[in-house]
């Protein structure tokens, strides 16, 4: 019976085992805070090729989706109706300016007749105003034969600008004008522009309270994160920023560019627009496993010197990577359980491991 009860007693007494804890030390260091918004690329030229003058479309000069230079030939309209207008605008300037030299003719010849008082004044006077009306005359017919062979050379629609060419809107054999819509699209796309709005609360926080200050910081860059979760390579640069806020969203509309080389960018696409707007200075962080919440609040589990546990409830910040901002709470150097805290009870005993070689306790 005693050897029974001595048994027990030594049960009881039993200090209880000391449970395998990973930990680390809180980590004080700048943080940059990123921010992300989704964003629209488009070209940094769209021009919109539209015919210029009324006519049937009888030819296309390039294959659509191909790059163009300004000044390619895209489209031909038939030309043979203002060729025609062309050669009777120049028919009827050659008679304005048939009538304009026998004007002149008249005007002296009867000047030394007038001096001499052959033919009175007002036939003179007849003269020099008929020689007047025959200026005007060859002035309006030379201004027409300019619009007409103006309007000869819109049946050769070039290309604005350089860039890719879009599919075409129309077919070979429709009638096309100023009133029919575009015929194609040349979007210049090196560099090309992200649109992306941001809130109020971003734009004052990139400008500050400097009223003379830039709307975003020089030297800001910004970084694409295309559809499929991949970064794109080449760093972006802001370009320009709206006039106003939109009353609807609270967000003004900012534009960044992206160099494009390649192509690979193409109007229309989304994409994810990120930058750092700020940096915290010597900012405590801790692992984000660290972390458990409770009722909207956050906790993490500390260590002491003599190795017990303590749970500690902290107010978190920014995410920077797996590493989570802690506001408050903390101290530079506290250790932390990085890995486990839902088996921590607090003031247990704990055996620290380093959180950077230690696998987790089975």
């Amino acid at each position: 019976m005693i050897g029974v009860m001595g048994g027990c007693a030594r049960s009881q007494n039993q200090a209880p085992a000391v449970q395998d804890a990973q930990v680390v030390a809180v980590e004080q260091r700048d943080v940059p805070v990123v921010d992300e918004w989704v964003g629209t690329l488009d070209g940094f030229v769209n021009a919109q090729v539209r015919a210029q003058v009324s006519g049937y479309l009888v030819k296309q000069d390039y294959r659509e989706g191909s790059a163009v230079r300004q000044g390619d030939l895209l489209f031909e309209i038939d030309p043979r109706p203002f060729a025609a207008a062309l050669s009777q605008a120049e028919g009827v300037l050659a008679q304005a300016q048939a009538q304009h030299g026998k004007a002149e003719l008249d005007v002296a010849r009867y000047t030394p007749l007038a001096r001499s008082m052959a033919i009175s004044q007002e036939e003179l006077d007849n003269a020099v105003q008929a020689r007047l009306a025959a200026e005007a005359q060859v002035a309006s017919a030379r201004a027409a034969v300019d619009q007409a062979r103006l309007n000869m050379g819109f049946t050769r629609i070039v290309s604005p600008v350089d860039g890719i060419s879009g599919l075409i809107r129309a077919q070979i054999g429709d009638l096309v004008g100023p009133t029919t819509g575009a015929l194609t699209t040349v979007s210049n796309v090196d560099p090309i522009k992200a649109y992306f709005p941001i809130s109020e609360q971003a734009y004052l926080a990139f400008r500050g309270r400097d009223a003379g200050a830039p709307a975003i910081p020089a030297g800001t860059t910004f970084e694409l994160v295309l559809s499929d979760g991949s970064k794109y390579g080449r760093k972006g640069e802001f370009y320009a920023i709206d006039n106003q806020v939109d009353g609807n969203t609270g967000t003004v509309r900012v534009v960044a560019v992206f160099p494009n080389p390649e192509g690979l960018l193409r109007p229309g696409q989304y994409a994810k627009v990120r930058a750092v707007v700020r940096v915290e200075k010597g900012a405590l962080l801790v692992p984000q496993r660290a972390l458990t919440e409770l009722q909207g609040s956050y906790q993490v589990a500390t260590v002491d010197s003599g190795n017990h546990a303590h749970i500690v409830n902290v107010r978190t910040g920014v995410q920077a990577g797996s590493q989570v901002v802690v506001e408050s709470g903390l101290r530079p150097g506290d250790r932390v359980v990085a890995d486990g805290i839902q088996k921590i009870r607090d003031g247990a005993l704990v055996n620290p491991i380093p959180f950077s070689t230690a696998e987790p306790a089975r």
